[in-house]
């Protein structure tokens, strides 16, 4: 029967070596941080764009687009344009298509209007 055991160098380049090392795997999680995107469910305008650019392609092939007007706490405010401004459908799209996905992909939506 063979046991196992554990050295521990007391070698002070050993210990040296290993601190430094620990201190470059620090430093790059910290610089990917800092350089890592912002929170993709925070409710900022880059946020809602990219959300918005997922919807485009749909709302452009039947001739329209959405454009943000602003966020007012919860409340995103959005312009339907082209075709979508003057649909009898556009209520819906907004409700269901616009809202629904916003607030999926950022929580802290609360609702979606429409401004003329």
């Amino acid at each position: 029967m063979t046991a196992n055991t554990t050295t521990t160098s007391t070698d002070p380049a050993t210990a040296t070596s290993a601190t430094a090392a620990s201190a470059t795997a620090t430093s790059a999680t910290a610089a990917s941080a800092a350089a890592s995107p912002a929170d993709p469910h925070a409710l900022t305008i880059e946020n809602v764009e990219r959300v918005l650019d997922e919807l485009r392609p749909y709302l452009m092939a039947d001739g329209g687009n959405v454009e943000i007007v602003e966020i007012d706490g919860p409340v995103v405010k959005v312009r339907l344009q082209g075709a979508c401004g003057s649909c009898p459908s556009s209520t819906m799209t907004l409700k269901m298509g616009i809202e629904r996905k916003l607030r999926e992909a950022i929580p802290e939506v609360s609702e979606v209007v429409q401004v003329l």
